[in-house]
């Protein structure tokens, strides 16, 4: 599955004429303001890897990137910032970055940093064990284990949540796990998700429920602990 690209920036409307060495696949690409785009607006847009253009405004670039990797209950993605020659003398990773690529990066180096930004997220095409807080998931196997005890999930009730577990923390809209889970041709609403959660949670028990996070008129996402009530 290609990776979702998102360049916020002010200077650019294509990702590949800031990195000319792009590979051409596996990546759909997307583009946002850097000045005006918030942590809230990228839960609908969904990015696997979130791209700054550091190679103009670097202090807007730099507010940026602190700005996102503060929003830490958005649950964002990796946060890669793109500098050159004349930035990356100023570049910091004290800022919440996780890493940053030069603008002549070659396409091995590109596609070897956004890999590895990708697993350390939980994304990629490697089917590894999930692991989020007491909840253990194993695409290999379709074994799904709370607290060390198996649980007995049909397919969609696995393939829900598992993608929430690959994606920890982040907030996935009803929409994007109707469409990623069910299909394009599934025909069912949102309603559908709302199902599968609550049955997901009775199986969870009331001590690991919490585990599934509601995020109000958006969707859901899978968080290690339950928060204080």
């Amino acid at each position: 599955m290609a990776l979702t690209l998102l360049l916020l920036s002010d200077g650019y409307e294509d990702v590949r004429e800031l990195l000319p060495e792009l590979p051409m696949t596996p990546f759909a690409l997307r583009q946002a303001p850097l000045k005006s785009t918030v942590p809230q607006d990228l839960i609908a847009l969904h990015p696997d890897l979130l791209l700054i253009d550091a190679t103009g405004d670097f202090d807007a670039a730099e507010d940026a990137t602190r700005k996102m990797a503060l929003a830490w209950e958005i649950g964002l993605p990796p946060l890669i910032v793109i500098v050159d020659s004349s930035t990356l003398s100023r570049f910091r990773f004290e800022t919440g970055a996780d890493d940053f690529l030069l603008t002549t990066a070659s396409a091995d180096e590109i596609s070897a940093r956004f890999a590895l930004a990708a697993r350390r997220a939980g994304q990629g095409d490697e089917a590894t064990v999930l692991k989020v807080g007491d909840l253990t998931v194993n695409p290999d196997n379709y074994q799904v284990y709370v607290h060390g005890k198996p649980l007995d999930l049909t397919y969609k009730e696995f393939e829900l949540l598992k993608f929430l577990a690959q994606r920890p923390g982040r907030v996935c809209d009803r929409d994007l796990l109707l469409r990623e889970v069910w299909g394009y041709d599934y025909y069912g609403g949102t309603r559908t998700v709302d199902v599968h959660v609550r049955r997901l949670r009775a199986k969870l028990g009331p001590e690991h429920e919490a585990l599934i996070e509601t995020i109000r008129n958006v969707g859901y996402r899978l968080v290690p602990r339950p928060r204080d009530r």
